[in-house]
């Protein structure tokens, strides 16, 4: 049994698991760059962690949106069409497919696989300092 100390440490777990996810879909992509026909495939990790957020927090798609400020009639609207309330799975486009219908570029796929790398350890930090938080108010009481 789990001891659940905040929804935000819940949150920071769902994101781990994304990532790690996403580790897995670009190190297929890579097992697969001599794979003739294989389409280069991700996941559009920020619409997966929002999906996790509203079913931690329990907020419906209205509850979460937040105007935008327009100080001036001739500033910009902003983008309302956008539906993030799926994640979603999708083949990698814009890059050449090769002669054998390929379409995995390795120069993409490392630069994708440091980012996500360097996600997953700031990720991990934040539930550690979280963890030695909850530690620290522990240890308090105890010497109370």
């Amino acid at each position: 049994m789990a001891i659940i100390t905040s929804k935000s440490n819940q949150l920071l777990e769902a994101g781990l698991n994304a990532r790690a996810m996403r580790q897995d879909l670009i190190s297929s992509n890579i097992a697969n760059i001599d794979t003739p026909f294989y389409k280069a495939r991700d996941i559009d990790f920020e619409s997966a962690l929002i999906e996790k957020k509203r079913e931690i927090y329990g907020q419906n798609s209205t509850a979460d949106t937040l105007e935008m400020a327009q100080t001036d009639t001739s500033h910009l609207k902003g983008i309302t069409d956008f539906d993030s309330s799926k994640s979603t799975l999708y083949l990698r486009d814009g890059h050449m497919a090769r002669n054998d219908g390929n379409t995995v570029d390795l120069d993409v796929e490392t630069s994708e696989l440091g980012k996500n790398a360097m996600m997953f350890d700031a990720l991990m930090s934040g539930l550690r300092k979280n963890g030695l938080i909850f530690k620290s108010v522990l240890e308090s009481s105890e010497k109370i």
